[in-house]
């Protein structure tokens, strides 16, 4: 038999068709998604409540195990679990009755998932959660089932159907096994109150990393902020904006407060015949929109967009202690 004969009669491609069975799918899926919202709202809430008590009063981690699709989908539980401050390890479920058990301590609870509650592979971790008393959490859509009859809580899912036209395809199902996983992570992480701050511990690389930096972190401070008084004479102004390098100068008052800006526009608005003799006092636009140095650089980005400037002050008490320029947010990938 030559590779010719192996493969797929040629079809001509209809966008219709597949723009058609991509919006049945959505659409599967979004209607399997409103039955798990509604049972979460009644019989899956008490099961629900508890199991995030029970994660959150052990003192180890949270063993996440399956197999197959159910496997892939615990494996990213897992992952979230522990970027959000629940401490997490995925345990394949087949690699579990080869020796992994013993990454299971009773100190930990087990979050075991399989949509039938059957699977085969489970039950060496069934049985060993039962021998030592480890809690065991089921995510199954068959209370009735191995899984969910051993298990001390069951998040019993809807059955639901699969977007797959053979009902065969773990589509829905594992959408629905994914988004209760997602509810369960935010639960616990607000349950913790673990903070944005606590989550750039947690992720220090990446575009995601460089928006949990602070403005602290990344403002230019010292002998490189432009600053000037009041009475600065505009010839002596125009030459520390262009040494300072930001198209930019804060004017403060006698204390150090920021008080105005200046900026190239106001230096267009006020060219006269006498502008070189003129003082800071007289060019500068007063309450410069600032930010403090607690902000995310994320909001930072934010509100540079939102008012339409390039660069802003940072300050502490009114105090001018930094500067950031857009070039700041890009160059650590923020925007």
């Amino acid at each position: 038999m030559t590779a010719a004969t192996l493969q797929s009669p040629s079809r001509s491609h209809d966008p219709g068709s597949a723009l058609s069975s991509s919006l049945r799918t959505i659409d599967t899926e979004l209607a399997g998604l409103g039955i798990l919202r509604k049972a979460l709202a009644n019989g899956l809430a008490d099961p629900f409540a508890r199991a995030v008590e029970s994660i959150v009063s052990a003192s180890g981690r949270v063993i996440v195990t399956g197999v197959g699709k159910s496997g892939h989908v615990g494996a990213k539980i897992a992952a979230t679990f522990a970027s959000t401050g629940t401490p997490a390890s995925f345990v394949h479920a087949t690699e579990a009755s080869h020796g992994d058990l013993g990454m299971i301590t009773d100190h930990d609870v087990v979050l075991a998932i399989s949509w039938s509650g059957e699977t085969q592979e489970l039950a060496a971790t069934i049985a060993y959660t039962r021998r030592f008393k480890v809690p065991l959490v089921a995510m199954t859509s068959r209370i009735d089932s191995a899984l969910g009859s051993a298990a001390d809580i069951v998040l019993s899912l809807p059955k639901v159907e699969e977007a797959c036209p053979h009902g065969l395809a773990p589509t829905t199902s594992t959408l629905l096994q994914m988004a209760t996983g997602d509810a369960l992570a935010i639960a616990l992480l607000e349950a913790r109150g673990f903070t944005a701050q606590d989550f750039k511990i947690y992720h220090p690389g990446g575009r995601l990393g460089a928006t949990l930096l602070h403005a602290r972190d990344i403002m230019h401070s010292g002998d490189k902020l432009p600053l000037a008084d009041a009475h600065t004479s505009m010839r002596d102004a125009i030459v520390l904006i262009t040494q300072k390098g930001f198209g930019i100068l804060g004017i403060v008052d006698a204390d150090g407060r920021l008080i105005g800006i200046i900026t190239d526009g106001d230096l267009r608005r006020h060219l006269s015949s006498d502008f070189l003799e003129k003082t800071t006092a007289d060019v500068m636009t007063r309450d410069p929109k600032t930010i403090g140095t607690d902000l995310l650089v994320a909001s930072a980005m934010e509100f540079i967009n939102r008012t339409s400037i390039t660069v802003v002050f940072v300050v502490e008490n009114d105090m001018p202690v930094g500067i950031i320029h857009l070039h700041d947010l890009l160059r650590h990938g923020v925007a």
